[in-house]
């Protein structure tokens, strides 16, 4: 695939996984979230069922193998920062409204 279509690719399985997993990171961070989690689901399909699953953009495969990659990414980032962003919120006290 080229490079082009490696954007497409992950700007849309970005997209989709934002919506899977409930996070709004933007255009530009859910496309290379959708580039590096087709890059791990790739991997993970290699090396866990012996498959090449990213050979061509039209495949169903590498569509489905960017988005549940992208997932996976997005669970990780959430499970990392949302342990932290938790944690800050409870230190600043419950004193300031949130709207």
């Amino acid at each position: 695939m080229g490079i082009i279509a490696w954007i497409v690719l992950g700007l849309v399985a970005g997209l989709i996984a934002e919506r899977v997993t409930g996070q709004r990171t933007g255009w530009v961070l859910a496309g290379i979230t959708g580039i590096v989690g087709a890059l791990l689901g790739g991997w993970l399909a290699k090396v866990v069922f012996h498959v090449h699953s990213l050979n061509n953009f039209f495949n169903l495969s590498t569509w489905v193998t960017a988005i549940i990659g992208s997932v996976i990414l997005l669970v990780i980032v959430q499970v990392v920062t949302g342990n932290r962003s938790h944690s800050q919120n409870h230190s600043r006290g419950r004193s300031r409204a949130r709207f």
